[in-house]
């Protein structure tokens, strides 16, 4: 699809999206039932430029989903101590167990694009990790973790008039960060430091995945489908549940109890 094509597309209804969206996580729900069951273990790796909807596609999945198979890691930015370990290392404690999916805002990529842009590591350290990120995580793909890659694109003109959202919308302002500004100003340096990343890491035991992230609603579809489509889940057929009767041995009036506890005000 060129761009054009892709500029005309009709905006998808809010109703279209959430018809779309619930089909995808009942889904997951099935693919998180297969992941307890046979004690996969995945990560999937979210990374892109500031605004480009990580967040987005990240609350989409995991909307429905148990938190404790679905675990999600944003780590803060790296103490002095961990400044010192391998570019991996502070990742690897998060790593899953069987029946787990990582999934991770941002990652170790972190080096080959904000440390690379803003001079946070050296352009040594920035070659080194080039060339070491396909080994280790070959590594990791051997150990038997699924590992998916998700890269999300999202236009040059899509990111302004999102960073000016966030500067007028009191409930979008926490997003907005002095490096976000400074990235802002680097768009050329981002893509740079994006296609070193590419050619030096897209490699067949861990591919990347480019989403374009212009249309959000488009995109998180369009991700959740592809994650779904690399992942050779089942449904797990479960047995059916039926309430038990209840007990009323020792039937009390338990309400009553209550009076006089400090309730909340019921104020809507």
């Amino acid at each position: 699809m060129s761009k054009s094509d892709r500029g005309q597309r009709e905006k998808m209804s809010g109703k279209e999206y959430e018809t779309e969206l619930k089909k995808l996580q009942v889904e997951l729900c099935h693919l998180q039932e297969w992941v307890k069951s046979s004690g996969a273990r995945i990560i999937l790796v979210f990374e892109g430029r500031d605004a480009a909807g990580k967040g987005g596609i990240i609350k989409a999945i995991t909307e429905r989903v148990s938190p404790r198979v679905f675990r999600v890691v944003a780590l803060p930015s790296p103490t002095e101590r961990e400044k010192t370990q391998l570019f991996m290392q502070r990742y690897i404690t998060h790593f899953p167990a069987a029946g787990e999916i990582l999934i991770l805002d941002r990652s170790w990529y972190n080096r080959a694009g904000v440390e690379y842009v803003m001079k946070f590591c050296t352009e040594s350290e920035h070659r080194l990790f080039l060339l070491r990120c396909p080994q280790a995580e070959k590594w990791v793909v051997d150990s038997g973790i699924r590992l998916i890659k998700i890269w999300l694109e999202v236009g040059m003109d899509e990111q302004e008039r999102r960073f000016k959202a966030r500067i007028s919308d009191p409930l979008r302002q926490w997003k907005l960060s002095p490096m976000d500004l400074e990235s802002f100003q680097r768009w050329f340096a981002y893509s740079k430091a994006r296609d070193m990343m590419l050619e030096a890491t897209d490699r067949e035991h861990a591919p990347w995945y480019i989403l374009r992230s212009d249309d959000k609603k488009r995109a998180r579809l369009n991700g959740i489908a592809q994650i779904l489509s690399l992942i050779p889940y089942e449904r797990i057929k479960r047995d059916k549940v039926k309430l038990p009767k209840r007990s009323f041995h020792k039937e009390y009036d338990d309400a009553r109890t209550l009076d006089g506890r400090r309730f909340v005000p019921e104020r809507f």
